[in-house]
């Protein structure tokens, strides 16, 4: 788990510890990883959690399914992004949706009880971690406001224009790669597929965009 260590160092939730301090962290805090393959469930609707996550390697996608298959994505979760935090107390639901393996990936799992419990040694670290456990929480909710703001426009244009503003704003580029294929960002705006491609190639023609893939350049 050692060769995990530049990835965590970067991540948000271990901001401003030490690299020797991750070290001593891992014992300290019960961490433990897990690989996944391409396709599989790192967690399922209906689980319950005790751990916070921590994605080391490779790429995660947090999804719902309904009765009939219809598959909506909520998120996507890159190397060194935390999950799971708002279902690990003792009072907490259930899941309610499935983080889905995109591609193969490595997952570091954290004791909540002794992330948020100072151990004997009073590790500086608890303080620090706990500081940034909190503000991560913070940024997962302006990041839900945000998919809020995309899934409020009334039409696909509007969910589009929406989303691709705001990767141009996020990378301060007008020429930018999304995470998505176009099932997936249809899946993550909620649109038909064949609609929003067909859309696409409109905003294209109006000289809005142009793409290539996951490619996209603002007119």
């Amino acid at each position: 788990m050692e060769q995990f260590i530049p990835i965590l160092k970067k991540s948000k939730l271990f901001s401003g510890v030490r690299d020797d301090e991750i070290s001593s962290m891992l014992s300290c805090l019960g961490a433990s990883f897990r690989e996944y393959k391409k396709g599989e469930f790192v967690l399922r609707q209906g689980e319950r959690l005790s751990s916070i996550l921590v994605l080391a390697e490779g790429n995660l996608h947090i999804q719902n399914d309904d009765y009939w298959g219809n598959r909506s994505i909520l998120g996507e979760i890159s190397p060194g992004e935390m999950f799971g935090e708002a279902f690990v107390t003792s009072e907490s639901e259930t899941l309610l949706n499935d983080v889905a393996a995109v591609t193969d990936s490595a997952v570091v799992s954290f004791d909540v009880k002794r992330v948020l419990t100072t151990c004997s040694s009073a590790c500086r670290f608890h303080t620090i971690v706990v500081q940034n456990l909190f503000c991560e929480i913070s940024e997962k909710n302006r990041k839900l406001v945000r998919k809020l703001g995309y899934m409020s426009k009334r039409t696909t244009r509007e969910k589009l224009i929406s989303y691709l503003s705001e990767q141009a704003k996020k990378q301060n580029s007008a020429s930018f790669s999304i995470p998505f294929n176009r099932q997936q960002l249809a899946d993550f705006l909620s649109v038909d597929r064949s609609a929003m491609s067909n859309e696409l190639c409109k905003m294209r023609d109006d000289g809005l965009i142009l793409f290539e893939r996951n490619r996209f350049t603002l007119l």
